[in-house]
């Protein structure tokens, strides 16, 4: 595995630190469904791309 590849899932504890929220907020983001995850093995991994997508949706909800 290339190191771009390994970059492109996150820990839940990193999905936390850039957040600046608990790692209970983030579990709680993904069993709402609104921050979309990966099981590998027993892990929980969020994907780069799921990640921005969350973001995206949290700005577009303060503009509107």
């Amino acid at each position: 595995m290339t190191r771009d590849e390994s970059a492109d899932l996150l820990t839940v504890d990193q999905v936390a630190a850039r957040l600046q929220v608990s790692r209970w907020m983030v579990y709680n983001l993904i069993r709402s469904l609104e921050l979309a995850s990966v099981t590998v093995g027993r892990c929980r991994r969020v994907t780069e791309g799921a990640f921005h997508d969350y973001i995206a949706r949290l700005t577009q909800r303060g503009l509107a």
